[in-house]
């Protein structure tokens, strides 16, 4: 057992951190913990073809995981992120050849999956299906959470929708530069002198666009413990991945 205390309705499911989202769904926020990889990598790191990543750790950490979830590793979807705000509507397993920054699906015992190490994983479910989402500040300004919302409404959510924001950068540590706070200048509470709050933003976005239920790991990637999560910013780049999962059992 973990000692860092989460907040309800959120769980440790051994090394990760679990959320049940109501009527099927599920949502899994990944720590570093529980993998093979080594070096500053070490060590449940999922990152795919990117610098010097071990692909052979890696894979076998995704065989974990989806142990964990209790699925086929060729189920995971995934895309290929680009900071944008295109959100695929998927049926069943794609690769990761598309771009695409978060998925929304319908089909039960389909994880959807994104990759971070500051950025926001962001999950969200309504009666019938679930989305995840990777919202880093250019995703959040581009519109990446209501339309997210309209990809869950597309491929057949009914009802309340219910949020789940991950572990990412928190307004404790995330410094920008103008650009940044100019693109939220319009979110009550998102700009704290050189800081941004990325999860105000998002959590402000996700009440315009109608989500009923929003929950909050609370957790900062760049000053929680370094053996907990990966962090971009806090290891100059030269970091692993975590991963925020969504599906329906």
């Amino acid at each position: 057992m973990l000692a860092t205390a989460l907040p309800e309705p959120f769980t440790w499911a051994h090394d990760h951190i679990h959320i049940d989202l109501g009527g099927g769904a599920h949502a899994l926020f990944t720590t570093r913990r529980g993998g093979v990889a080594t070096g500053p990598y070490a060590s449940l790191d999922l990152a795919i073809g990117e610098g010097e990543h071990d692909p052979d750790a890696v894979q076998t950490n995704y065989a974990r995981l989806a142990g964990q979830i209790g699925v086929p590793r060729e189920r995971i979807v995934q895309g290929r992120q680009v900071h944008e705000a295109t959100v695929g509507r998927v049926e069943g397993p794609d690769g990761i050849a598309e771009a695409t920054d978060g998925h929304a699906t319908a089909t039960p015992r389909l994880p959807l999956l994104v990759l971070t190490a500051d950025c926001l994983p962001v999950a969200l479910a309504a009666d019938g299906a679930v989305a995840m989402l990777h919202a880093g500040w250019r995703g959040l300004a581009a519109g990446i959470l209501a339309e997210g919302v309209a990809a869950l409404r597309e491929v057949g959510g009914a009802g309340p929708v219910t949020a789940a924001i991950g572990p990412g950068a928190g307004p404790c540590c995330y410094e920008v530069g103008d650009e940044v706070r100019t693109a939220f200048a319009d979110v009550p509470g998102a700009a704290q002198g050189r800081h941004v709050d990325l999860k105000a933003v998002a959590t402000a976005q996700l009440r315009d666009a109608g989500v009923a239920h929003i929950h909050d790991t609370g957790l900062c990637t760049m000053c929680s413990d370094p053996a907990l999560f990966f962090s971009h910013r806090r290891d100059a780049g030269v970091t692993g991945r975590q991963a925020g999962v969504a599906w329906r059992s």
